[in-house]
């Protein structure tokens, strides 16, 4: 008769979670040009002419909106680039990054 002992065996699954997401904000200010904003919009996030002019007339009348959602890293690069691009032409222009909830 076989006396050994058997342990079972269990499978350990690790969890992988998503990234948290990050959104791209643009504030608006009264100094910088429209056409530089959607410039600068069409550039760094690839909108198209008519994704840009909506963006920019939302932040003109709301304050702030939107641009794009991405993870962390991704999202900060882009926003200090198109902010960087306004203050290298000497206009406010501010992009800012927050979690997405």
């Amino acid at each position: 008769m076989n006396d050994a002992v058997t342990k079972p065996r269990t499978k350990v699954r690790t969890k992988v979670e998503r990234p948290r997401m990050h959104k791209v904000i643009l504030v608006n200010d009264d100094y910088t040009p429209r056409e530089f904003v959607v410039t600068v919009l069409k550039a760094e996030f690839r909108m198209t002419e008519d994704e840009a002019y909506k963006v920019m007339i939302t932040a003109h009348r709301r304050g702030v909106c939107v641009v794009a959602v991405f993870t962390k890293d991704v999202a900060e690069t882009k926003a200090t680039r198109a902010t960087d691009a306004g203050r290298a032409k000497g206009y406010p222009l501010l992009f800012t990054t927050e979690p997405e909830e």
